[in-house]
């Protein structure tokens, strides 16, 4: 196929979501015919799965500007901009009447199953750039199908590869053992059924983000509620309590964002949680009643949970990348330009560098990882940083450089600064502004509990209150 042939292609863009229907969105403003590839039978698939959890963005932070372009025609108008979302509000009310305008540019129930340079492996050179991308899809009734494209945007996410329970980055010891005691998602607690399995029972919340918060303050809620009494929070956090521990606060530019911290520190100051700090799960084990236990690196046992929540991250996808050269982070995942601007092993501040095309791209050329999906293993994305990867990416594949390279962005600030660190020195001490933490242990902040003890469960959930 001539290179010429080739720019006649479409682009193939991976993913359904809020950053690849708006890449589809500034293909199409740049004369460029987009392909829009989602394995689930509804657009925004993942972002539904957390409908019921409330963003800490606005309206007027997460519709991208290329795509309210394309909706206005329709009469579609944003709601307000000052006002907050939840997960399905952003799905119902933006993502699908913007697939809408896209038609049959979007295909669900499509996963791609993988990517490569036509007639062309991972190790041959010859006229490799001169050959388009085929994709492989597989849809939801086992058809299989190749299609060929002049460059991929994976704009896929990590939704679908949380992270385990274990410290070491692998599945703890007994982990998959006790899969039906443990969610890796925000549970919905306005669900009967989903409300009823947390109500008056002990529930061990892994993770120190905003997930993290997000659970904790639910749980708190729902103990607040009438017939959740005793129901109880053990939050587990693999680093030590600091100043950053909930986050900036008040002080967050996003100020929902630092209101969930603000409802996590309450749910634990007022008793519905307990702190246990420096613990790093190696091991899930069952007592005899069959509730959990959870067992540390470092030995420590603690008392019995009914339910185990791990919110520990994500991480992206790769497999069905492995016929391209990539460039990424050893350590993040993400790609190598981009990796020293969101190390969370160097910073917490939540701002970023501007970034576009040229952070984003790969020795692979015409090869992008947006989204969520750009981030690898690093935490705090918002959407208008993907929101302008894509405008950028759009721009490189026109062949507008200059657009491409006049990268604008200016994040909100999360408070937190001063070097988070994902590891603490074990006597690291607490300074003004920075995010050391104090030797592991168990932080008991409000009203006592047998966290960290091995002690018999009273009556009520199967581990007691």
């Amino acid at each position: 196929m001539t290179a010429s042939a080739t720019t006649e292609l479409p682009v193939a863009v991976i993913g359904a979501g809020p950053a690849g229907l708006a890449a589809a969105a500034h293909l199409l403003g740049r004369g460029i015919e987009p392909l829009v590839l989602e394995a689930g039978r509804q657009v925004g698939a993942a972002v539904r799965e957390w409908s019921h959890v409330r963003l800490f963005s606005t309206w007027g932070e997460v519709v991208d500007p290329a795509a309210e372009k394309l909706l206005a025609p329709t009469g579609w108008t944003r709601p307000d901009p000052a006002t907050y979302p939840s997960g399905g509000d952003w799905a119902d009310l933006y993502l699908q009447p913007l697939a809408d305008v896209l038609g049959d540019r979007v295909r669900l129930g499509a996963t791609v199953t993988g990517v490569s340079r036509a007639g062309r492996d991972r190790t041959v050179d010859a006229d490799r750039e001169q050959q388009p991308f085929v994709v492989h899809i597989t849809h939801d009734d086992g058809r299989e199908e190749r299609v060929f494209v002049r460059a991929v945007i994976d704009a896929s996410g990590t939704w679908a590869a949380p992270g385990p329970a274990g410290g070491s980055g692998l599945a703890a010891l007994g982990e998959r053992a006790a899969a039906d005691r443990i969610t890796y998602r925000v549970p919905d607690l306005k669900d009967p059924a989903v409300r009823a399995r947390y109500a008056g029972r002990r529930t061990a919340v892994i993770g120190s983000g905003a997930s993290a918060f997000t659970a904790l303050a639910y749980l708190a809620d729902l103990a607040r509620s009438d017939g959740g009494a005793g129901t109880k929070g053990v939050w587990i956090l693999r680093r030590g309590i600091s100043g950053s521990t909930f986050g900036g606060g008040e002080a967050d530019q996003l100020p929902a964002r630092g209101a969930l911290g603000l409802a996590a520190k309450a749910a634990v100051d007022e008793g519905h949680a307990d702190a246990v700090t420096g613990f790093r799960t190696e091991a899930i084990e069952r007592d005899a009643d069959g509730c959990l236990i959870l067992v540390g690196e470092d030995g420590r046992r603690l008392g019995a949970v009914d339910e185990v929540i791990v919110l520990t991250g994500f991480r992206p996808d790769l497999s069905f990348l492995g016929e391209l050269r990539l460039g990424l982070d050893e350590r993040l995942q993400a790609p190598v330009e981009l990796a020293p601007l969101i190390d969370p092993n160097q910073h917490s501040c939540g701002t970023v560098y501007p970034h576009g095309h040229r952070e984003l791209s790969h020795p692979e050329p015409g090869v992008y990882l947006v989204g969520m999906k750009s981030y690898g293993r690093a935490p705090t994305f918002l959407a208008m940083t993907g929101y302008e990867q894509v405008r950028s990416v759009a721009a490189a594949i026109a062949g507008d450089l200059e657009a491409a390279d006049k990268v604008e962005l200016t994040l909100p600030e999360t408070g937190v600064c001063g070097g988070a660190g994902l590891f603490d020195a074990a006597d690291a001490q607490e300074t003004d502004g920075g995010c050391c933490a104090p030797a592991p242990q168990l932080v008991q902040l409000g009203a006592p509990a047998t966290v960290g003890t091995a002690e018999q469960a009273p009556a009520g959930g199967c581990c007691g209150q």
